[in-house]
């Protein structure tokens, strides 16, 4: 979401006003923020930020592999903790435009859970869209998230 609101916004999130309108109504049990960190200031400033707005961080080192392509994902952790929290919760958010998660979706509607993605429809893969229970699209809300 970091990324995608500074490439299509030239803004950034407002992660606090996202995770009270996304859990607007409902009993929030956990909001886990995916990072990965390369030990910057600005990073630790935004990775201090998610935390005092009610956000519990996964985070890994960016990975630098030889010839210097770098990656720092998080697709497969985030699907374990889901199907790990899965038994415990009646809906799961995710707040990923990404289709790698549209088999979690499924995943755990077939599991019995109601499955919310946020993400930036002019970004998001059609397909989860599609898949999703609802899809809550924060185009929409970019006058209450994004910041300049």
């Amino acid at each position: 979401m970091y990324h995608s609101a500074k490439n299509l916004y030239k803004a950034r999130v407002n992660f606090k006003e996202l995770l009270k309108i996304v859990s607007d109504g409902r009993q929030l049990s956990r909001a886990i923020a995916y990072v990965v960190k390369s030990d910057t200031d600005e990073e630790r400033a935004f990775f201090g930020a998610l935390e005092k707005s009610g956000y519990e961080l996964k985070m890994k080192d960016l990975q630098i592999f030889p010839g210097g392509m770098k990656k720092g994902d998080w697709d497969v952790g985030l699907a374990v903790d889901a199907i790990g929290l899965s038994r415990l919760l009646d809906v799961v958010i995710i707040v990923s435009g990404d289709g790698d998660f549209e088999p979690l979706v499924e995943y755990l509607q077939y599991s019995g859970l109601i499955v919310e993605v946020a993400g930036f429809k002019r970004s998001a893969s059609a397909k989860i869209i599609e898949v999703a229970n609802n899809f809550i699209d924060l185009e929409q809300l970019k006058d209450k998230i994004l910041l300049k």
